[in-house]
């Protein structure tokens, strides 16, 4: 019985039958009408009953999940459901999804005929990375008489881990096709080099490094000839994620550290494509979660681990630290791209002589964010004075974080300044543009 559930329907009939009592006391002859609808409605439901719980028939549904959800994504979740009852019947779908959804009113409601199988489908949209799990699939269903209804429930326990962004990994790599070509204006320089990778031995030409002299060929061709060399091609990139108080702020939904989160793991499956080795490390009052820039075929799945759990803090970030740590730790020339925050010049200043000692050995790219909501007060058109001064005040932080770039880019650290949901076009965009310029 604990699966027997009466519907409004049956309530709504009983309602009926009260109003026939009602009008029977005026009308004698009603109340042996209101008699024999009420002994109807009590068959009826009898009857409803009988068709539902016979233990022949059944109802047979699954949940099908993903392996993992994709942190700021949609990840569809499908409900398989097959009616093996002799007759149509309407089913009421009720998951019990996780409580970080917030989603109180979720309910799916559908007919199946007899014998049918029927896909059910809903998208859930993560906002933080974790755990989330899953109670039971309750399926309510309702036979064509609709007074009564038999709950089943499947799947009691299933649990979900929540990885930063991956499902649009394919969109960002023919994004990245693409942007090659919008990037053909910019002249690329072959540079020779004098790394490990040899190319080829030829013959001298004034110009050439006489240090590269190769004398064993010079006396069996008896011409000077040189080795020569090209550069690197499986260059260094390495992503460092400031983990501090600033990157607590939230923008539809997600934090700053998850959006760059997500543009990591974006990167690095370009930069793996493209043949680069990718690493990463994260920073606040100390490094932690490091990995070597490699390009080995568990190199993505290696950082999709270690950013499951990165979480932000109240501390202020210690760039000195983070100076060290690099100086020591990354010891060839490498792109390295600095995902944090700065809001004003000030707070720049204080980390600007750390980030100068990073940029005097590897290639800086400061890659911080502009604030969705100045820049919505920028572009409103004011009406009144209150809405005119928040305009001002808008513009001077916007004016302040200019400044910013300006200081940066005055000795030799590029920026990308962005919207949080933009960030991973705009990151990808930049790596293709310094590869197509050889700056590293």
């Amino acid at each position: 019985m604990k699966n027997l559930y009466i519907n409004t329907r049956f309530f709504f009939t009983l309602i009926g039958v009260g109003i026939l009592y009602v009008f029977a006391f005026f009308f004698p002859f009603l109340m042996w009408v209101a008699h024999i609808v009420l002994l109807l409605c009590f068959l009826a439901a009898m009857v409803d009953y009988l068709l539902l719980f016979n233990p022949k028939d059944t109802v047979l549904a699954q949940r099908i999940l993903p392996e993992k959800l994709s942190n700021g994504d949609e990840n569809p979740v499908k409900v398989d459901v097959k009616n093996n009852y002799g007759f149509k019947i309407n089913v009421k779908i009720i998951d019990e999804i996780p409580f970080q959804f917030q989603k109180r009113d979720f309910v799916i409601s559908k007919q199946i005929d007899s014998g049918k199988n029927t896909y059910f489908q809903y998208i859930l949209e993560p906002k933080e990375r974790g755990e989330y799990s899953f109670g039971s699939l309750n399926i309510y269903v309702e036979s064509p008489i609709g007074l009564v209804s038999k709950r089943f429930r499947f799947q009691k326990d299933a649990s979900l881990a929540s990885y930063p962004s991956f499902i649009h990994l394919r969109k960002y790599e023919l994004m990245a096709v693409q942007s090659e070509f919008l990037l053909g204006g910019i002249k690329k320089i072959r540079k020779l080099g004098h790394t490990m990778e040899f190319e080829q031995i030829k013959e001298y030409v004034p110009g050439d490094d006489i240090r590269t002299i190769n004398w064993k060929a010079t006396s069996k061709t008896n011409r000077l000839m040189v080795n020569q060399f090209q550069d690197e091609k499986s260059q260094r990139i390495f992503m460092l994620i400031d983990t501090g108080r600033t990157m607590k702020m939230p923008f539809k939904g997600l934090s700053l550290l998850d959006y760059s989160i997500n543009a990591t793991m974006a990167l690095s499956h370009i930069i793996l494509k493209k043949g680069d080795r990718a690493g990463m490390m994260t920073f606040s009052k100390k490094t932690e979660n490091k990995i070597a820039a490699e390009n080995k075929s568990g190199q993505l799945k290696k950082i999709s681990e270690a950013l499951y759990n990165i979480n932000t803090n109240f501390f202020e970030s210690d760039f000195n630290r983070l100076y060290q740590d690099v100086k020591y730790s990354i010891n060839q020339r490498s792109l390295i791209l600095l995902f944090t925050n700065f809001e004003t010049l000030d707070g720049l200043n204080r980390q600007l002589k750390y980030l100068r000692g990073i940029a005097k050995n590897h290639l800086l790219v400061v890659v911080f964010f502009k604030n969705a909501e100045l820049q919505t007060l920028i572009h409103q058109n004011p009406e009144s004075m209150q809405e005119i001064y928040d305009e001002i005040i808008a513009e001077k932080f916007e004016f302040e974080k200019k400044l910013i770039i300006q200081e940066l880019r005055k000795y030799g650290i590029y920026t990308v300044y962005t919207l949080p949901e933009n960030l991973n076009i705009d990151v990808i965009n930049k790596y293709l543009e310094i590869k197509a310029r050889g700056i590293l």
